[in-house]
C-alpha cells in the first residue's frame, strides 16, 4: 500500500472531475508552449535571457494554436493513466503542426532576424515536454497503483498487442497481478515483453499450478464471425482441461478508450463453447420479403420476435408492426428498434400493437389498418413444462392462436405467412410440441384454401438466451455454488443462437412457395451433462462426482419432466431438400386436408371449453403423426387439476 505525499496527490487528482483534469492539462499546456519556443531561442542564441521582444508574434501562435491543434487530434480526452504508446505519433503529428506554423509565421511577417534553427530546436523541446509530461505521469500512476487485499493473480493468452496494453492496464489500476504470458508463436516464446515472460503453451498447466493462478485472460477477437468463433473453440478446448476461470479482453477500440479495461471482462458463453460455424447471410434472401414492405410480427416481445424485429429494422421495411400481449415485454423491444432506427438514421416507421394472437378481429384489423403484406408469427407459449400443466392456454394460444391469426391474414390479403416452429413438433411427447406441429398441420391444410396467402414454417431446436433455456440457469447455479441439475445423464439438445435463428427465418421467408416447412441446420446435438461440466470447468470450478468427492460443484440429475425427450429431431420422416442457402432445408411432410382438420379442430376447440383433458389427449394423438403425449394431463388452471408439483 502506498502512503504519504504521493497517496495524498493521487488522492486529490482522483477527486477532480472529467472536465477538470482537462482544464488542468490545457493550462499547464498553455504556458509550457511559450516557455519552449523561449527555450528554443536560449540554446541557440546562447544566451540566458535572450532578447526576443520583437518575435512577439511567434509566441502568440505558439500560446493560441496549441490548444486547437491538440484538442482536434484528441489528446484531450485521453486518460493520462491509460495513455497508449500510440498516443506518441498523435503528439508528434500535434508538434510538427504547431512547429511548422510558427515558422511559417516567422518567415511570412516576416520576423526579421528569427534564426532558422529555432522551429527545429523548439519542435525537439515541444515533443520532450508534452510526451514526456503525459508518459511520465502514466509511469507514476502504474508505479503507485494501489494494491488490493485481494489482488488476483492472472495468466494472459496471448502477447500480442492486445496482451502488452492489458498488462500495462493491470499495473495502472492495480486490479490484477500478470503472472506470465502464454503464446504458440516460437518467435515469441522465450523472451521478455514489457517484463513479463512468455511461456509455450505446453508449460500452461505448470504455470497454473506453480503460480496459483486464478484467471486466464485471453485477449482475442469476440466477433461472430467463422475465424473468430474457431479460434474461440480452439483455445477453449486448449484450457478447459485445467479447471481455470477464462474470460475474453474487450476489443481493441475498448482498450485505447482510456477506461479501464477489465470493467467489459466477459466471461465464456455457450456460443463459445459450441464453436459453430457462422455463415454470412445472402443479401438477396435476408431483405427479400421484408425490405420495402409492410412487416407484422407477433410476439414482438419475446426473445424471437424481438430479435425479428431487429434485423427486420436494419433491411429497411416501410412499416414494422410490433404486437404482443405482454405489455413490459413490447415496450422493452420497441424500445431497442427504436435505438437502431435513429442510432442508423433509417427511414422506418413503427407500430405496437398490444394485444392476443387468440383475438382473431384483432389481427384482421391491424393487417387490414396497415396493409400488412409480410406477417411473421413468433407468439406461441414455448416452455414445456408450464405447458403440460396448462393443457387448455396452450392449445388455444399456439393452435388457435395460429389459426385465428392465419384466417385473419387470408381475410387481410397478406402475401407471407411464416409461423415460427420447434424441433419439439416432432414425434413429440408433450403438449407444447403437440400444438406447434398442430399450428404447422392448421398452416397446411389452409395452403389448399387460397392462393392469395404463402404459408410457410421454419422449425428449429434451442435457442441461446431464450425465455426457459437452460444455460442461464445453469450460470446462476454455479455462481451460488451448486449444486448444478440435469434432468437425465443422456439428455441431448439442439442449440443455436437467437440472431443467427432470425437471420435463418428472414432468408427461409424468402424462399417460401407455399405449404412449406423448412428445417433449420442447428449443427450437431449438445450433451447437456457434457454443457454443464464444460461451463463448471470454464469458471474455474471442479466437478465434484464419486472419483473426486473434493470437487467445488455437484451436478444432480432431477429426471426428466413430463413431456421432455432425451433428445430431440427435426423431422418426421427422411423427405428433405436443399435450397439456395446451406443452412436452410426444405421437408415433405403428411397432414390432413383442411376438409378433414377443421372438423376436428372444431372438436378440439369444444373440448376446451369443456376442459375435458382426456377428449384433449385422444385428439391430439390421432391428429399429430409420432405424438405420444402423457398419459395423464394436467392443467393447474382447473381447480380439480391442482396438485403438489415434483421439486425440479
Amino acid at each position: 500500500m502506498i502512503t504519504g505525499p504521493y497517496a495524498r496527490l493521487r488522492a486529490l487528482v482522483d477527486r477532480l472531475s472529467r472536465r477538470q483534469k482537462q482544464a488542468v492539462a490545457v493550462a499547464t499546456d498553455t504556458v509550457a508552449l511559450p516557455f519552449a519556443l523561449w527555450c528554443a531561442f536560449a540554446l541557440r542564441l546562447g544566451e540566458m535571457n535572450p532578447e526576443i521582444t520583437r518575435f512577439w508574434p511567434a509566441f502568440v501562435v505558439a500560446a493560441l494554436l496549441c490548444i486547437p491543434v491538440f484538442g482536434r487530434l484528441g489528446l484531450y480526452r485521453q486518460v493520462v493513466r491509460f495513455i497508449g504508446n500510440d498516443a506518441f505519433f498523435t503528439v508528434v503529428q500535434g508538434v510538427t503542426i504547431i512547429a511548422v506554423v510558427v515558422a511559417a509565421v516567422a518567415y511570412l511577417i516576416p520576423l526579421t532576424g528569427f534564426p532558422r534553427s529555432v522551429p527545429i530546436i523548439f519542435w525537439m523541446l515541444l515533443l520532450a515536454y508534452v510526451a514526456g509530461t503525459r508518459f511520465a505521469v502514466r509511469s507514476l500512476f502504474a508505479w503507485g497503483a494501489v494494491r488490493s487485499q485481494d489482488q488476483q493473480r492472472v495468466l494472459i493468452f496471448g502477447a500480442g498487442e492486445r496482451g502488452v496494453m492489458l498488462v500495462r492496464a493491470a499495473r495502472q489500476t492495480g486490479r490484477f497481478e500478470i503472472a506470465a504470458f502464454v503464446d504458440e508463436s516460437p518467435a515469441l516464446q522465450g523472451r521478455f515483453i514489457d517484463g513479463v515472460f512468455v511461456y509455450p503453451p505446453e508449460r500452461l498447466g505448470d504455470l497454473l499450478r506453480e503460480r496459483s493462478i486464478a484467471q486466464v485472460l485471453v485477449p482475442i477477437s469476440t466477433a461472430d464471425d467463422a475465424a473468430a468463433s474457431q479460434r474461440r473453440s480452439d483455445i477453449l478446448l486448449a484450457l478447459e482441461p485445467y479447471g481455470v476461470r477464462v474470460r475474453w479482453v474487450p476489443e481493441m477500440e475498448e482498450l485505447l478508450s482510456g477506461t479501464d479495461p477489465f470493467v467489459a471482462l466477459r466471461d465464456v458463453e455457450l456460443k463459445d463453447l459450441l464453436g459453430r460455424d457462422a455463415v454470412e447471410p445472402l443479401p438477396h434472401l435476408l431483405a427479400g420479403s421484408v425490405s420495402r414492405q409492410t412487416v407484422l410480427v407477433t410476439g414482438a416481445g419475446g426473445s424471437i420476435g424481438a430479435e425479428l424485429c431487429r434485423q427486420i429494422v436494419n433491411s429497411e421495411p416501410q412499416l414494422l408492426v410490433m404486437l404482443d400481449q405482454s405489455e413490459y415485454g413490447l415496450y422493452a423491444a420497441h424500445k431497442e428498434v427504436l435505438e437502431i432506427i435513429r442510432s442508423r438514421e433509417l427511414p422506418v416507421a413503427v407500430v405496437t400493437v398490444l394485444g392476443s394472437v387468440a383475438n382473431r378481429r384483432l389481427i384482421e384489423r391491424t393487417c387490414r389498418a396497415h396493409g400488412v403484406q409480410t406477417l411473421f408469427h413468433a407468439a406461441a407459449y414455448k416452455h414445456v413444462g408450464l405447458v403440460e400443466r396448462n393443457v387448455i392456454e396452450g392449445v388455444r394460444n399456439n393452435t388457435f392462436g395460429t389459426l385465428y391469426a392465419a384466417q385473419a391474414a387470408i381475410a387481410a390479403h397478406v402475401d407471407n405467412f411464416i409461423l415460427i416452429s420447434t424441433d419439439k413438433a416432432v414425434r413429440t411427447t408433450s403438449v407444447m410440441g403437440a400444438t406447434k406441429r398442430l399450428a404447422e398441420m392448421v398452416l397446411q391444410a389452409l395452403q389448399e384454401t387460397t392462393k392469395d396467402t404463402r404459408f410457410s414454417m421454419v422449425r428449429f431446436g434451442n435457442v441461446l438466451g431464450s425465455s426457459g433455456s437452460v444455460v442461464p440457469l445453469f450460470q446462476q447455479q454455479i455462481e451460488q455454488g451448486g449444486p448444478v441439475t440435469v434432468t437425465h445423464r443422456d439428455v441431448t439438445r439442439y442449440f443455436m443462437t437467437i440472431p443467427e435463428a432470425a437471420q435463418l427465418v428472414l432468408q427461409a421467408a424468402s424462399m417460401a412457395r407455399g405449404g412449406d416447412v423448412f428445417l433449420l441446420d442447428m449443427g450437431k446435438p449438445v450433451r447437456i451433462l457434457d454443457l454443464a461440466e464444460r461451463m463448471i470447468r470454464l469458471k474455474g470450478y471442479t466437478v465434484r462426482s464419486e472419483a473426486n468427492p473434493d470437487g467445488d460443484i455437484a451436478i444432480e440429475f432431477t429426471g426428466l419432466q413430463p413431456g421432455e425427450k432425451l433428445y430431440e429431431e427435426l423431422l418426421m420422416g427422411e423427405a428433405a431438400s436443399g435450397t439456395d442457402h446451406r443452412k436452410i432445408m426444405r421437408a415433405e411432410e403428411n397432414y390432413l386436408p383442411w376438409s378433414e382438420l377443421s372438423g376436428a379442430l372444431r372438436a378440439l376447440e369444444d373440448a376446451c371449453e369443456e376442459h375435458d383433458l382426456e377428449a384433449i389427449k385422444r385428439f391430439m394423438d390421432a391428429l399429430v403423426e409420432g405424438a405420444d403425449i402423457a398419459e395423464q394431463l394436467m392443467d393447474i388452471s382447473h381447480p380439480a387439476d391442482v396438485r403438489p408439483l415434483r421439486p425440479a
